[in-house]
């Protein structure tokens, strides 16, 4: 499919969707990892709509419906937190993405989703990852940013432009474009938002690292923008040998699907299951899709059961999940309005930008960049991969950040506002000096003012966080409709529960079992 890029009116720019999920441990005053199961006045893990657990217990996962507005999203986000400090008694929200000091492994409680068929999957998928890549690592926690096009865009364009091509496979085609240039381009999100330059010396522990030492025992990169994306954070070697494609949405699917069905021999030694006790999902690379790694996935709601996957082989694409963004210690939120606004505007760059296919070689590049920024992306000298050559990194951000203007110009129109252009200016003077970047303005922090103690320093911004959510009006309309909403996702669980009339065994077999039919959907469009 040779298609130029879109062109969008004023109407689809104020349309643009999009949604927020932000993960933080819950920690003690002191900063100790929480121990206590999810509050039940926050309702069911399983079931509530915005309040959740990502691996552990102990970490919460908030979760915004999809807004056209900034302010809209920002408003939701802020209204779950006060939900949250409201019912988590003296515990804080950690705010930094890397974790806090951590207790041995097994002693991480993992997540607990109830008796159900669902809710039992949910926590023996959990179970693998510590068996995979142990409990630790899976601790770390950022910002997932969903975004997509308003439909009537793609309607449009069908009828305007493509109108031999379905709504679907326009969908696919530039949501896979975007994809490919997002993935050139991201280390520059790193290298702007960055807010991971340190780690609590807990984490380090029989880990191979370069980190430097501070005086507190803590440990840090000086140059470093963001260690959750680095080499030490959220990464498999294991998956490396996943040879992803995102060219189309079929090569996607091909990508993933081997690695969902192939049994791996070091997971197949673990096993299914030990005695009665469950180890897994699967024996294969990923035991379901959300176990793959990646800086940016195409997304399709699901059905009840339904394979995401399938999803998307079934019905396309319907928006793209950002994963490469850290939490900001300094916002309560855990992103700023203006970090919104960039994003908005470089997904939109990487949208309206051509966008030509990838290649093995060009894959690789893009994991050597990301690690590169990641660990050393402050230091003025360090370059990075662009096709056959090296550049710097504030000479290509300089282009990227050119070529957003007129971007963000015409959002600022379709919004009546000129916020848009004031982020780019901000994320300009980043790259003109890295030394206004978060990821440097946490380490003088952390050195003039808490003692060479990243645990100091979050402690001290979470406390601070939790101060200004505690003043906030807490009406009692909305206490009300927040224990409804509670009390109406524990209901849901039960039945839940209740309706789980197959054994575990079964389920866990039909749902894996999905990855078949699939495949043999794949193999019949091979003729």
């Amino acid at each position: 499919m040779n298609k130029k890029v879109p062109v969008f009116d004023t109407e689809t720019l104020a349309g643009i969707r999009r949604g927020i999920e932000k993960e933080s441990l819950r920690v003690s005053p002191s900063g100790v990892l929480s121990s206590k199961c999810h509050p039940a006045k926050l309702g069911s893990a399983l079931t509530h709509p915005s309040i959740t657990t990502d691996f552990s217990e102990s970490q919460l996962e908030l979760i915004t419906q999809t807004h056209s507005s900034v302010e809209d999203c920002i408003r939701e986000l802020t209204q779950i937190h006060k939900t949250v400090y409201e019912n988590i008694e003296d515990e804080l929200l950690w705010c930094s993405s890397m974790p806090c000091d951590l207790p041995r492994e097994e002693a991480i409680p993992i997540g607990i989703y109830g008796a159900s068929n669902i809710g039992r999957a949910k926590h023996v998928y959990r179970r693998g990852l510590s068996h995979r890549y142990g409990r630790k690592m899976q601790m770390i926690s950022g910002i997932h940013y969903n975004f997509s096009i308003p439909e009537n865009a793609w309607q449009i364009l069908q009828k305007d432009v493509y109108s031999g091509e379905s709504i679907e496979e326009l969908r696919n085609h530039f949501y896979f474009a975007l994809i490919r240039n997002f993935q050139r381009e991201a280390w520059l999100l790193l290298y702007l938002f960055g807010g991971s330059p340190a780690v609590c010396k807990t984490f380090t522990e029989k880990k191979v690292h370069r980190l430097k030492n501070f005086k507190s025992g803590d440990m840090y990169l000086p140059e470093a923008t963001s260690l959750r994306m680095g080499p030490l954070g959220y990464q498999s070697d294991v998956q490396s040998s996943i040879a992803v494609t995102y060219n189309t949405l079929n090569s996607y699917t091909r990508s993933l699907q081997a690695a969902l069905t192939e049994p791996y021999p070091p997971y197949a030694y673990i096993g299914i299951k030990n005695g009665d006790s469950y180890n897994q999902l699967s024996t294969s690379l990923l035991q379901i899709e959300n176990e793959f790694y990646s800086t940016i996935r195409p997304k399709r709601r699901i059905k009840p059961s339904e394979r995401p996957l399938h999803a998307l082989h079934n019905r396309g694409v319907e928006y793209v999940e950002i994963r490469a963004i850290d939490l900001d210690p300094y916002s309560e939120l855990g992103i700023s309005e203006d970090t919104i606004r960039f994003i908005d505007i470089f997904l939109l760059h990487c949208l309206l930008t051509d966008s030509p296919a990838d290649s093995p070689k060009e894959l690789v590049d893009i994991h050597h960049n990301q690690h590169v920024v990641a660990e050393y992306g402050r230091d003025p000298h360090t370059k990075i991969f662009r096709g056959d050559n090296l550049q710097t990194i504030k000479e290509w951000g300089t282009e990227i950040i050119e070529k957003c203007f007129p971007i963000a110009t015409a959002l600022d129109s379709a919004n009546q506002t000129d916020k848009y252009s004031a982020s780019l200016e901000i994320a300009s003077r980043i790259i003109r000096n890295p030394e206004n970047s978060i990821s440097a303005k946490v380490l003088k922090d952390i050195c003039n003012y808490h003692d060479q103690s990243f645990k100091n320093f979050t402690l001290h911004n979470s406390k601070k966080h939790k101060e200004k959510f505690k003043k906030l009006e807490y009406p009692s309309n909305i206490v009300n409709k927040d224990k409804g909403i509670a009390q109406k996702s524990l209901f849901r669980q039960r039945e839940l529960e209740v309706e789980s009339k197959t054994d575990f065994e079964s389920y866990r077999k039909s749902y894996i079992d999905q990855t078949s039919s699939l495949e043999k959907s794949l193999k019949n469009m091979d003729g």
